[in-house]
């Protein structure tokens, strides 16, 4: 049998009862009624600026007329085109700034030679007077300010017209790409590796390539660790800290992001990816055989008695049906990927996660052959560093946000946030899961964890994105010779993205237990969320369905929907303008597909200040 040490260092407690989600969609018709939401009136929150906060909408103030309650009783409708309540929280002049910096973004020669403008700005200027040009127009647009003491008026600003914040300390490290290149190397490879080379049986995605260790390639708007030493990972997660903490003093529901690349070395992050990543396939293999293999992810079940003969006959040794059939209180002959994932639970070091199945021997073998004492400690910390910071998101009524990075490194941190939400979810959702839906595994990724949330009773939290490492995953795929992870087109991760949500918008809807952000400037996604919410019965103060957009981008979908109750958020990055300039730098590069793209938002921003020119509205000033 596979050898399964028992501790109780990472516990999976899987419920011995738990509803099947063909049930869950039966009862759904039957189950949600409509219900009719209250007036629209100061005292609901909703009805105009400066009235009381929505009952479980704290922190996210009302705002009026951005949209309101639709004419069915149980209908919500928000409208995007109205300027007027879309940009009742901006001057004209920020109006103005935003229209240059959009245009000035859409020429491909100034993104393209943005560095070297900015290196002769700073040389012409000199660094202050550049600085304050920057605050003017780029960095004013899109970073909130440089310390959680200057961005703290527009958070407030924002949460006045209904728009919470979602803190991101985004410096920066400025440094070449041979630099770069030489930290990843030396951070991803082990030193087990190092002394095993041609003994592991390491898949190719799963190992450090030098040709892409420089991950900030190819990636949109997403800022980038680099392993140093265990001394600057602790900056990190004091920097993260700060950040919980003024993200949890200017608001009372806010949230903050962080990223585990920042808070260990990476190479235990590769491993552990690829570890979970052999267990699924293996699954995946031993379901085929029984004729499984075209089902869902979910759906997937081993059938006990064909599991032990197939792999008596493969040579293992052991009882597989009692070991699983001993785990369960009730046992129904089969398992599926839940149950067979509890197989790598329960270990006493962290080294002994990296296990994967040996059919030959019958046992579960190291994925390399041993680690030294730092390295284990290494692991360790990286674990403990995440234990405190989601012990202080709590205390401080933060909810904290664990951004999605690329595929070889997702299935591990994906697997380590789970192991947060089990401890720190039971009552109420305080860490959030990042789900990239430009992957063509997505909405297995998010129908299983939903499931293992309903089996042992705590709250699903997730933020749904479409995904920013596109273009560096398909090259790295490609080059190195694995299968590509994303989806094939755009349509395509359309429709994974609406069918995830989808999904956990029926799971809200059955319980009230799930929560979901919906991280997108798309505004057909949006209006289709407000539909399904309509759908369900779903209402804006029940404080489960969450939108968010960045900083100084569609803030004509952001404001109406604050100002129609909506629980919405900026994503706000902040700090010092040299270090956030790499940051800014590369946003340009790669988003400037999109800002050719933001036509629309273009077109309201000028019909808004036509119309403030015309009535004579001009010197309009925010009140808040």
């Amino acid at each position: 049998m596979f050898h399964v040490q028992s501790s109780s260092a990472l516990t999976w407690a899987l419920a011995s009862s738990h509803l099947k989600r063909s049930l869950v969609h039966r009862t759904l018709g039957s189950t949600v009624t409509s219900t009719s939401p209250p007036t629209q009136t100061e005292h609901d929150g909703v009805g105009s600026r400066g009235g009381s906060e929505a009952p479980g909408l704290s922190g996210i103030g009302g705002g009026g007329g951005g949209g309101g309650w639709g004419e069915a009783p149980n209908e919500i409708s928000v409208d995007f085109e109205q300027t007027r309540e879309a940009y009742r929280s901006k001057d004209s002049l920020e109006l103005l700034r935003s229209l240059v910096v959009f245009k000035l973004c859409s020429y491909d020669f100034l993104v393209d030679q943005n560095k070297e403008i900015i290196d002769l700005g700073k040389k012409i200027l000199g660094q202050r007077a550049f600085n304050q040009l920057m605050k003017m127009t780029f960095y004013g647009q899109f970073v909130a300010g440089e310390d959680h003491r200057a961005i703290r008026p527009l958070i407030q600003k924002n949460q006045a017209f209904g728009v919470g914040s979602i803190l991101d300390y985004s410096v920066e490290e400025d440094i070449s790409q041979a630099k770069a290149e030489q930290k990843e190397m030396d951070s991803c490879v082990s030193t087990a590796e190092k002394e095993s080379i041609g003994k592991d049986h390491r898949e190719k995605k799963y190992k450090a390539h030098k040709q892409f260790a420089d991950r900030r390639g190819g990636v949109t708007g997403a800022r980038t660790y680099f392993y140093a030493d265990e001394a600057k990972c602790d900056q990190h997660m004091e920097t993260f800290i700060r950040c919980i903490k003024a993200s949890g003093g200017s608001s009372s529901d806010g949230f903050s992001a962080i990223k585990m690349t920042a808070l260990g070395r990476p190479h235990f992050l590769l491993q552990f990816s690829e570890v979970l990543a052999k267990w699924r396939q293996f699954f995946n293999f031993l379901a085929s055989q029984q004729g499984k293999d075209d089902v869902e992810a979910l759906e997937q079940k081993l059938e006990l008695t064909q599991l032990q003969e197939f792999l008596t006959r493969l040579g293992a040794k052991g009882d597989f049906y009692g070991w699983f059939t001993e785990r369960k209180e009730e046992s129904t002959g089969c398992i599926d990927m839940l149950d067979w994932n509890s197989l790598i639970d329960d270990r006493t070091k962290i080294s002994d996660l990296l296990v994967v199945p040996n059919v030959e021997l019958g046992e579960l073998v190291p994925l390399l052959e041993k680690f030294t004492e730092e390295e284990e400690k290494q692991m360790k910390r990286m674990l403990q560093r995440l234990d405190i910071l989601a012990k202080h998101a709590l205390e401080n009524g933060v909810r904290l946000m664990v951004d999605a990075e690329q595929t070889y490194f997702q299935p591990a941190i994906s697997r380590l946030t789970l192991e947060m939400q089990r401890i720190y979810n039971k009552e109420k959702p305080v860490i959030f899961n990042t789900y990239q839906c430009y992957l063509k595994e997505a909405y297995a990724n998010v129908t299983l964890d939903v499931e293992l949330s309903r089996r042992e009773g705590w709250r699903f939290a997730a933020k749904l994105v479409r995904g920013a490492y596109m273009h560096q995953e398909r090259e790295r795929a490609k080059e190195i010779g694995y299968e590509d992870p994303i989806n094939p087109d755009y349509e395509s991760t359309n429709r994974m993205y609406h069918r995830c949500l989808d999904y956990v918008l029926d799971e809200i809807a059955f319980d009230r237990n799930a929560s979901v952000m919906v991280a997108s400037h798309n505004e057909d996604t949006v209006k289709h969320t407000l539909r399904r919410m309509n759908e369900l019965g779903l209402l804006p103060t029940e404080n489960k369905v969450y939108f968010g957009q960045l900083l100084g981008m569609c803030d004509q979908i952001s404001f109406p929907l604050g100002q129609a109750g909506f629980p919405v958020f900026k994503y706000v990055p902040y700090g010092p303008v040299s270090e956030v300039l790499p940051y800014l730098s590369r946003r340009a590069q790669e988003n400037r597909g999109f800002m050719k793209g933001v036509q629309k938002e273009r077109e309201l921003l000028w019909q808004e200040l036509k119309r403030r020119f015309a009535s004579g509205e001009l010197l309009y000033q925010p009140v808040h």
